[in-house]
């Protein structure tokens, strides 16, 4: 099953962290986020640390939406979840298809991305600068997918030697869902 490993940091300096990804990765893609998480009515699927996402990405080029569920977190200290995603020609009918077995919407919102592609020790990585525009601050995700559990660690390994040379450190780190401050902010 696989793991999106994924660490995520308050910048402290979005400018310098930016100037570092553009050395590092190259130039990156301005992306706005529209993300629509769904529960069940008595709110079992995020009581048990779960997800149901639809997300539609816009871009200079394209539009595209993109349907997710996350497992609960596998680690706690990253947040690291099972992932499943999938792309979805209709955007309405996604939401139909969601809301018609019976989930409802708890919570949508925006967020304003700029991602990068790269590749570090042997993995495939994406780093994605963001700002949600109802929090403060700016926030690095850096991830990556593990093959399963016991190929968690070693992605783990190769996102914090990443976030690292971003001048990112431990005290930067943060597991705070975004659904959750946005709730606490409205």
């Amino acid at each position: 099953m696989p793991i999106e490993a994924e660490l995520k940091a308050v910048v402290r300096d979005p400018e310098a962290v930016m100037a570092q990804l553009e050395r590092d990765f190259g130039a990156g893609r301005a992306q706005i986020y529209r993300d629509t998480y769904y529960d069940a009515p008595d709110g079992s699927l995020m009581g048990a640390d779960r997800e149901l996402r639809i997300r539609t990405v816009h871009s200079d080029s394209d539009t595209r939406t993109v349907l997710t569920y996350k497992g609960a977190r596998v680690d706690e200290a990253s947040g690291s979840k099972p992932e499943h995603e999938t792309r979805v020609d209709d955007e309405v009918a996604a939401h139909e298809i969601v809301r018609g077995l019976g989930f409802v919407s708890r919570i949508a919102f925006e967020k304003r991305c700029r991602n990068y592609s790269g590749h570090r020790g042997g993995r495939e990585l994406l780093a994605t600068l963001v700002r949600v525009p109802e929090i403060d601050g700016t926030f690095l995700e850096l991830e990556t997918i593990a093959v399963d559990e016991q190929d968690l660690p070693d992605a783990l390994a190769v996102v914090r030697a990443a976030l690292e040379q971003l001048g990112i450190t431990d005290r930067d780190l943060t597991t705070e869902l975004y659904t959750d401050a946005v709730a606490a902010a409205r």
